[in-house]
Parts: C-alpha cells; structure tokens; sequence
C-alpha cells in the first residue's frame, strides 16, 4: 500500500503541476475558454428559466481573467504541495474539491456535446470532450484513494516545505503576469514566429471521411443523441417527431484528423489577399471596448517610418465598423483596416492590441502593446 500511495502522489502531483504550467503559459487562452464556458451555461440556465444564476455566469465573464490565473497557480500549488506532502490533509480535501469541479465541466461539455475542447492542457494538447472527461475520472480515482488514505501520509510541515510552497506561488504568478503582458512564453499556436499562416489553412493531405452520422436533441431533457447511417434508418420516424426531437446536424466523422489544416477559418479572400501579399504590419485590436492603446503616440511614428520602408500598416478589428472607427478616430490611428472575428484575433495574438510582421503570410515576429518594437525590430537601420 505504501508503494501505490507513493506512485499515485507522483503521478497526482506531477500531472497536477504540468497540466498548471501548460495553462500559466498562455492564461489569456485559458481566459478565453473559460468565457466559453460561462457564456454556455449562461445559455442553459436561461432556457430554463433560471434567470439568477444566468446573471452569476454573466457577472464571472469578466473575471475570467483572474480566475484564470487563479485557478492555473492552484494546480501548480496543489501539486507542488502533494509532492513535498505539505499540509497533505488539507492539500487532499483542496485537491479533491478542484478535481470534482473539474469532472463536473468535463462531463457537461462531453454529455451535452457544449465545448468542443476543455482546455485541460491549453493548445499543447487539445483533448476531445470524454477524452478529457475520462482523464478527470482517472484523477478522481487517484485523489479518492489519497484523500482515504491521508492519515498515514507523513505530513511535513517544516518551513522549508512552508517557503517552498510560498516560491512556487510566486513563480506561478510571475509566469502568468509575464505572459498576460509580453505573450505566451512557448507559443503552440498556428500564428507562431516562422509558420506560413496561408500553409496553415491547407490540409496536410486529402482528408477522409466515415458513414454518416446523425445528431438530435431530446427536448425533454436536453440530451444530444447520435445516430448511425443504419440506426437513422430504422428509427427516422421516431426522431422525426419534432416535439419530442430537434434534427441539429448530420455529418461524416473525419478518419484522419491529424491531416487536417491547423487554421480552420480565417477571413474572406480580400482580407487575405492585403495581408498575406508583401511586407504587412498587422495591427490587431480584438475588442476595442477592452483596450487602449497605451503608445499611441509611438505607434503612429513607428507606421510612418516603416512605410516609407514598404512596409505597409493594417489593422484587423474583431468589431463592427461603427465601433472601430469612433475607436480609430479617437486615437486617430491612420491605416486601412478589416473586419474578422474576434476569436481568431484573440488566437493570433495574445493581446489586445497586439502586433505582427508579415512577410508574404509567414510570420518574421509578433508583439503585445507593452512590447511594441521600434524600427530596428524589422532589420531597419536610421
């Protein structure tokens, strides 16, 4: 019994503290995903008439951001605190609530069929909903059997462990700081430095696909339900009852995922043909109600100068073009600009504004507002 208290502590602890990292490099994406989520159950709860606690999910979304960070150093926290066995009785309860609160978020997106990806391990692994939810229920079965067998873990509460735990507090909070300000540390995402955005939206080969499937919702009780090419046939009449069933979609599942295009939508064929042609500064502004341009006064001066380079200055704008041009006027920002969803915007850069260099579609550099480069970043001497 010792030796499996030992491995499940290793294997908590270590799963814990990665899963925490992977999200700490990239807490906007965590942000991100969590606003997926409260926007879903926002949703629901309002279709059922639960307006209250529609509100409480709507209060969160712009807390995600916090909460993302939060909730990333704890893991590390917990995990770290599990390895060192520091204050292992009250690491263990910690640990089993999270785990719990995490199987809960699992299980919703896959029974539901609600968010497509969890975000357990942000984009270095993207996990399928009962993929995930299975991975919760390992956990679950470990953190159980810890929590059952806490009085005979040692504890050690020593002020090394104590200072210890309170470096890799610190830690957690200075990478995520770090990544909220200055972009990701490691960047896993399609718009990294050197990939060729247009080869991103092609398939790595011919994609293949299986019999066709078909997807319902049960309207008593909300439940997707998946038929096969041969159950639809045999029971169409039964689910073409549409007050008890709603038809939402028939579709081939794909039977070589790994060949598909990393970049499944981006923009319409005039937006891509002014940014991916030439030598393009792209200036991103997801949302402009969340953002001001703390350098205005740099970034004109540094557009001036690179387009007497050839180096021409767009923006892409996640909103409405009433929105942005009371937006662009006031910080009198002077550049062609494009409309595209926010959400790839957020995805090519972790930033609001943020900045990239194009050079033909490969991205030559990327930068967050508090970095904004000066002319010398472009390999342009004064």
């Amino acid at each position: 019994m010792q030796y499996l208290r030992l491995i499940s502590i290793i294997f908590v602890g270590s799963l814990f503290i990665f899963s925490g990292l992977i999200k700490l490099n990239d807490p906007v994406g965590t942000q991100i995903k969590l606003e997926e989520y409260f926007e879903v159950f926002a949703t629901d709860k309002k279709e059922l008439g639960l307006s209250i606690l529609s509100n409480f999910w709507h209060f969160l979304t712009p807390l995600a951001l916090s909460l993302s960070i939060i909730l990333s150093s704890l893991e590390v926290i917990l995990g770290a605190s599990l390895l060192l066995r520091y204050k292992v009785k009250n690491t263990l309860w910690w640990l089993l609530g999270t785990i719990i609160f995490f199987t809960f978020l699992t299980f919703y997106s896959a029974y539901f069929n609600k968010v497509t990806d969890c975000g357990c391990f942000g984009d270095f692994i993207k996990l399928t909903p009962w993929t995930s939810f299975t991975k919760d229920i390992v956990l679950l079965i470990f953190i159980g059997f810890l929590f059952f067998q806490r009085h005979q873990i040692n504890n050690n509460s020593t002020k090394l462990a104590g200072w210890s735990i309170f470096g890799v507090s610190i830690f957690s909070f200075f990478v995520a700081t770090w990544a909220v300000w200055y972009l990701p540390w490691f960047d896993f995402l399609p718009y990294k430095i050197g990939d060729n955005i247009p080869a991103n939206m092609r398939p790595k080969e011919a994609l293949k696909y299986g019999d066709e499937q078909y997807w319902y919702k049960s309207l008593n009780d909300g439940k997707s339900i998946r038929l096969s090419q041969k159950e639809f046939g045999e029971q169409w009449e039964k689910y073409g009852d549409t007050l008890k069933y709603k038809f939402i979609e028939m579709k081939k599942p794909l039977l070589n995922p790994e060949a598909k295009a990393k970049i499944h939508t981006f923009a319409d064929s005039t937006t891509m043909q002014q940014i991916f042609s030439g030598n393009k500064f792209i200036i991103v502004i997801a949302e402009a109600r969340r953002t001001s341009i703390k350098y205005i006064k740099e970034l004109n001066l540094l557009i001036k100068e690179l387009e007497k380079n050839k180096i021409q200055a767009v923006t892409l704008s996640g909103d409405d073009g009433k929105t942005f041009e009371a937006f662009r006027h006031q910080y009198q920002l002077a550049t062609p600009y494009f409309s595209m969803d926010k959400t790839i915007l957020k995805t090519m850069v972790r930033s609001n504004p943020g900045y990239l260099w194009l050079e033909n579609g490969t991205v030559k550099n990327k930068w967050s507002d508090a970095s904004l480069p000066t002319i010398d970043k472009f390999g342009i001497k004064k």
